[in-house]
């Protein structure tokens, strides 16, 4: 019944005064909604930034050769080399999928009428699942391309649409790379832009490696790419690579040997970070709204002091007006606070609903956090006027005008 009683007291004084009661609540559902919305976009984000690294390859290792005075570049046993990818396939077989190597030059090809300089990359029938390409139409370079040296040719999407307009009007024709003619199976692109940082920029056109070697001065492996079963392997195999690649070559010969792990761990760090702040921020929000509940219970209080007076005299205890005010503040905030998760939780659901290929997600536990906090603001900032309330002067009380 005490309870019963402080809830049903409580109802009436919001419902006498809706205006403000909800006025009042929109602080609260503004701060609840603030949180989950946060959550949700830094769990998006994150989940963004580590797909895009992860479709580039986090398993992936890269090594190259690193120059470093003029004196060491003359050593041209230094660069990796074919037999190097090789070793990379045979002493590491149980632990990556596949090693691969990657050769560059460059040629003019004819392109609408002007001749134009385009990237020729070599390499073989293991570089597309290695770096992880979108093959767009016809088929990739496969294992007899490569080991029986035929003129065959992928075409990158950009250089494709340039020379026939579309992907599949590139397929079995025949471009001109070095004097010979080439026929072009297929076209590709990286699943991931990564906006000219890798040897695949601009117009470019891949070749079997094999094929490649013949118009280059110099056998060099640029960059030799490993991929790795494991993410857990991927240090352990990083530090191999390096290993096997210095036993092979002269003393004094340097090596990049990197993985995208660390940028991954940079990535999910700065996730956290930002998700902190943002939570800061939202939690501030929530802080504001509490000090407008206490705000408005103290100025209910006094507007209230009559009434409060009436009945300690017809005999309601200290203990029962404290609980009476304490109660409104709770519903006040808690009415706000399920508002506010409702608005929060139906940004996030509503896009799932009107985008097919975007999925956001929302955290349970920023639900349930929210919900926890608005009960905890109620419960805090209400203290202090309920409190104030069950500590009147009966007979003060009464006199109060």
């Amino acid at each position: 019944m005490f309870l019963a009683e402080a809830f049903r007291f409580s109802i009436q004084a919001l419902l006498a005064n809706p205006v403000r009661s909800l006025l009042t609540c929109l602080g609260m559902l503004i701060g609840n909604a603030s949180v989950i919305l946060v959550v949700t976009i830094s769990l998006t984000s994150q989940e963004y930034i580590l797909d895009q690294i992860q479709a580039i390859g986090s398993n992936m290792i890269f090594a190259y050769y690193e120059t470093g005075t003029l004196e060491a570049a003359r050593f041209q046993s230094d660069f990796i080399k074919l037999a190097d990818v090789e070793a990379m396939r045979e002493q590491l077989r149980g632990s990556i999928v596949e090693a691969t190597g990657v050769m560059t030059n460059s040629d003019r090809i004819l392109v609408n009428g002007t001749e134009q300089d385009i990237r020729v990359i070599g390499s073989d029938e293991n570089y597309q699942p290695v770096r992880n390409l979108a093959v767009l139409s016809g088929r990739f370079l496969d294992h007899q391309d490569v080991i029986g040296r035929a003129k065959v040719a992928v075409l990158n999407e950009k250089l494709a649409r340039r020379l026939y307009g579309s992907l599949q009007a590139g397929t079995g024709q025949i471009v001109k790379i070095y004097g010979l003619q080439f026929t072009v199976v297929g076209t590709f692109k990286e699943r991931i832009d990564s906006f000219g940082q890798t040897e695949v920029t601009g117009e470019s056109v891949l070749i079997p490696i094999t094929v490649l070697k013949y118009f280059t001065q110099v056998e060099r492996i640029d960059p030799l790419y490993v991929q790795v079963k494991s993410s857990q392997q991927v240090e352990a195999v990083t530090a191999r690579v390096r290993q096997i690649l210095q036993s092979r070559h002269r003393t004094g010969a340097t090596y990049r040997v990197e993985n995208l792990q660390a940028i991954l761990g940079a990535a999910r760090n700065i996730s956290v970070i930002l998700r902190l702040v943002l939570i800061l921020v939202a939690a501030i929000a929530l802080i504001i709204s509490g000090i407008g509940i206490m705000n408005i219970m103290l100025v209910t209080v006094t507007e209230r002091t009559r009434e409060i007076g009436v009945r300690m005299a017809v005999g309601a205890s200290r203990a029962e007006i404290l609980a009476q005010f304490l109660t409104e503040a709770i519903l006040i905030s808690l009415v706000g606070g399920v508002a506010g998760i409702l608005a929060g939780v139906s940004v996030p659901l509503s896009v799932d609903l009107f985008a097919d290929n975007l999925h956001v997600p929302v955290s349970p536990a920023s639900v349930l956090v929210a919900f926890g906090v608005s009960c905890t603001v109620g419960l805090a900032f209400g203290l202090l006027p309920a409190n104030r309330a069950s500590r009147l002067n009966p007979t003060e009380a009464l006199r109060y005008e």
